[in-house]
């Protein structure tokens, strides 16, 4: 995603007030005056692409691998064995680690004497990495990371266990909003950063746990014996209740890598071919096993680092690997029926290998780090030539059938190259071009025109119909396209859809003739129904662009189309809902209509756009108020917490409710009251932690579990949501509540019985423009409309807010006739455009690659051959599965 510019905003002033750009002169001149100096962190939040790559996703999860990365080195070091990454529900992050703890003794800069944790988190080109004898090897070269993570979240929080102690200091911005508290005694050692990014620089807010899981596993991978949890608070299990979580510890490192990549996969040979040496102060780790599929995946890395994009460590490792195994075919004397040596391509065919080295100063391409320069090239070449040589000559059954796959893709690749011709499109005097079925549009820059990849010829018929002929291309697709996940290269090319598609998109494909540049349209949509089949269709869709076009879905062309979930229909009027929320909001807007709600001991009324908004506010509090609750586990509790800690303002939470006993006495007070109706075991004394000085209140339920509440559950970030939605609406849960109806007015009844003689009208076909009152039986005196009988409604009475929301949502649903969309032949053209294809309404799901080795692994368990994974695949998530079409 481009990077953009971020204007200078009040808190930059704050952090740098003598950096505030000069008003532009008149008449352009341009002198000293305009000179800008960006001093400190002031030029992180200027320009934040040019340090984390972007504002957008990948600068986002930029930020975490900093803070991580820094952990890693302690472990590196041998300091540190586990780390902790932890997404809270407010898309805030925690990494924890049990390190040395950032060093806190004052440093004298430019004769001001600072602590040293101040130093590193707001000064660029400061940390422990420019002295080697601190970290001989490391990720961190420019001591600009987590400096500039700082500078770029609202809100960043440092936690030190070291010395004996604990140290506390609160940054927002890049600047400090405290100075360094020493708290109470701690046996702890480590560090613990919390952050949460700034909204104003980031065009992303919310975190990939997919894409987070992606880099903590190849941590773990990459350093043996080093423990890495990650947890994502916004995700809970059905069934445990707890929040998503994986531990990634691999005492094998890279060698398990492989057998984690090539997991459901045949192999060749049972285990991983591994090799590990220093040279020339060049650390090496190779690890690498053949499959019988028919792509190759690599993976390098340099100091931890993922080098996306190569470097000299893989272009050395792919010299020498063509060059020995070449070598040894003619050693063996496999080569007879071959023309020529075989190539690059050949030889790296169902190739999974994972590459990494560590060196001191390693220079990099960015401060992202993509693409490793460092010229270790020639090393990293003789060490493959005399390892891979000494294990192919010791092991000759390994290595014929791994030479003998490279024969077998030689000569694929061959039968390829004629296939392959056949879906270039031919020149005009050819008489060819594009495929028949193909609905071409009539724009021909790339950027502006979508090609609709549609599930069937009678749904491409319809989406034919109603689409934007100028910009819109539909291809309909017959059938389920080959599974390419088993099926040879030249093979697939066979495949006469495989083939349409491939012609349409004009890029070509195979390494040799792909070109992303040529692609015809900006905009690939896969549109398939919501049913069994269409899953099936648009898996095969994925299968093959995952494994034959990656680079469109890394460059974002790829998306699927989102049909609207529900149409709520009442007589002539219709709407179409996309999601779950959506559903709610609509019945909650439907029933509310007329509706009064008192409530509290003033009966206090409610009613119109104010009724509206509070039940909006209801429906979040109450999912505020569950996702706490599954830490207490008793609702009572949870209001009892959420009523007494809830403040007015910005910051909900106050911590100095817990630095004194006084509010968690009145917390005990409230436990004991519940105690005799829930069972308690137990409700404990007010007790001080002496590390942080705050106090806290515990008790034990029923089951036996201790439930704790303290300053670190108060200030999690969905008891922050909650506290800060109780203190907007604590009058308006007060019960009791009574729910009434306000009596319609003569015209109002008169207006509804005319509408409800329109829907009769449709209902029974009546021809258009015809007058509705010419229709018998349709005049307000002789049928009333159906809406009025809530005149009469009595009041009903309900205890809680929950009763009061399921209600009104009960209400919202009585009048509609509601339709969950399963297929795209249910629609017609016009409905198809309106809901699906039209640029304005529409909602499209882009398709991103996010973790390449959980996408490996899904990928072959799903698509492969490996029965027996896919059986246990589909045990494991059976319950899991909803609205499943049979």
């Amino acid at each position: 995603m481009a990077s953009t510019a971020i204007p200078t905003d009040p808190a930059l002033l704050d952090l740098q007030a003598d950096t505030a750009v000069p008003a532009p002169k008149e008449g352009g001149g341009y002198s000293a005056e305009n000179i800008t100096v960006l001093e400190g962190l002031a030029a992180v939040r200027l320009r934040p692409a040019m340090y984390i790559g972007s504002t957008g996703e990948q600068g986002l999860h930029h930020l975490v691998y900093e803070v991580v990365d820094n952990s890693v080195d302690e472990a590196l070091g041998g300091h540190a064995t586990r780390i902790d990454v932890t997404i809270h529900v407010d898309n805030s992050i925690t990494v924890t680690d049990d390190g040395r703890g950032i060093p806190v003794d004052d440093k004298v800069i430019n004769g001001e004497k600072m602590p040293a944790v101040q130093v590193v988190l707001t000064m660029l080109h400061a940390g422990g990495k420019f002295d080697a004898s601190n970290y001989k090897v490391s990720g961190g070269l420019h001591g600009v990371g987590v400096s500039c993570v700082n500078a770029l979240s609202e809100e960043f929080d440092v936690e030190i266990w070291r010395d004996g102690h604990a140290w506390e200091q609160d940054y927002s911005k890049g600047a400090p909003i405290s100075t360094l508290r020493k708290m109470g005694p701690s046996k702890r050692k480590g560090t613990k950063v919390h952050f949460l990014p700034d909204k104003s620089i980031f065009t992303v807010h919310e975190f990939s746990y997919d894409t987070l899981a992606q880099r903590l596993r190849e941590l773990a991978f990459l350093n043996k014996g080093l423990e890495i949890h990650l947890t994502d608070e916004r995700t809970t299990d059905a069934k445990t209740g707890e929040s998503k979580h994986q531990e990634f510890k691999y005492i094998g490192g890279i060698a398990e890598f492989i057998k984690h990549l090539n997991k459901g996969k045949q192999t060749l040979h049972d285990k991983p071919i591994y090799m590990e040496a220093e040279r020339d102060n060049v650390a090496m780790e190779i690890a690498l096993q053949y499959n019988d599929a028919y792509s190759e995946t690599v993976f390098t890395f340099a100091n931890n680092i993922n080098t996306i994009d190569g470097g000299t460590h893989l272009s050395g490792f792919k010299t020498a690997l063509t060059r020995t195994i070449n070598a040894a075919g003619q050693s063996l004397g496999l080569f007879k029926d071959v023309k020529e040596n075989l190539s690059g391509d050949d030889v790296r065919e169902g190739l999974v290998v994972v590459i990494s080295v560590k060196l001191s100063q390693p220079q990099f391409e960015g401060q992202t780090k993509g693409k490793l320069n460092s010229d270790i090239a020639g090393t990293v070449q003789a060490f493959v030539n005399e390892r891979l040589g000494a294990f192919l000559d010791g092991n000759p059954q390994v290595a014929k059938k791994i030479i003998n796959k490279a024969i077998d893709a030689a000569r694929a690749r061959e039968a390829a190259r004629k296939a392959r011709d056949l879906t270039r499109r031919k020149g005009a005097l050819d008489g060819g071009g594009l495929p028949g079925k193909l609905a071409d549009c009539s724009e021909r820059q790339p950027d502006r025109c979508e090609l609709y990849l549609v599930e069937g010829e009678s749904a491409g018929g319809t989406a034919k119909q109603g689409r934007d002929r100028r910009f819109q291309a539909i291809l309909p697709l017959k059938g389920k396209i080959l599974n390419v996940e088993k099926a040879r290269y030249d093979k697939m090319l066979g495949h006469e859809e495989i083939r349409a598609m491939i012609t349409a998109l004009g890029c070509g494909i195979g390494k040799d003739d792909f070109d992303a540049s040529k692609l015809r349209y900006g905009k690939l949509i896969l549109m398939t129904d919501a049913d069994v089949d269409g899953s099936h269709i648009r898996t095969l869709l994925l299968t093959f662009f995952f494994r034959h076009m990656t680079e469109l879905i890394k460059r974002g062309h790829v998306y699927i189309a989102q049909p609207p979930l529900f149409r709520i229909k009442k007589g002539k009027f219709e709407q179409y809902i996309k999601d779950e929320r959506q559903f709610v909001d609509v019945m909650v807007k439907r029933a509310s209509d007329g509706m009064i709600l008192t409530y509290g001991p003033n009966k206090t009324q409610l009613q119109g756009a104010e009724l509206t908004t509070f039940m909006g506010q209801l429906n979040d509090y109450l999912g505020f108020f569950e996702k706490v609750g599954k830490r207490l586990r008793n609702d009572d509790v949870t209001l009892a917490f959420a009523t007494l800690f809830s403040h007015e303002g910005k910051d909900p939470a106050h911590r100095a409710d817990f630095q004194s006993p006084e509010q968690l006495t009145k917390m005990q007070a409230k436990l004991e009251a519940l105690r005799k109706e829930y069972q308690f075991r137990a409700v404990g004394e007010p007790e001080l932690d002496e590390e942080h000085q705050t106090w806290s209140v515990s008790f034990t339920d029923a089951q036996g579990a201790v439930r704790k509440i303290d300053w670190a559950l108060a200030n999690a970030a969905e008891s922050r949501q909650l506290l800060g939605k109780q203190a907007q609406i604590r009058e308006q849960l007060q019960g009791p509540f009574t729910i009434s109806y306000a009596p319609k007015t003569a015209a109002a009844v008169t207006q509804e019985a005319l509408d409800e003689a329109e829907e009769i009208a449709a209902e029974n076909g009546a021809a258009e423009g015809v007058a509705v009152d010419a229709a018998p039986g349709t005049s307000a005196e002789a049928k009333p409309a159906k809406r009025s009988n809530k005149i009469n409604q009595d009041p009903v009475e309900k205890k809680t807010p929950r009763e009061v929301f399921e209600y009104v949502i009960e209400q919202g649903r009585k009048e509609y006739q509601v339709q969950r969309y399963k297929g795209l032949g249910e629609m017609t053209a016009p409905q198809l455009w309106e809901t699906t294809m039209d640029p304005e309404r529409r909602t499209l799901m882009q398709v991103k690659l996010e973790d390449i080795a959980a996408c490996e692994e899904i990928f072959t368990t799903l698509m492969g051959e490996d029965v027996e994974s896919r059986r246990r695949f589909i045990e494991e998530n059976a319950l899991d599965v909803k609205n499943l079409d049979i």
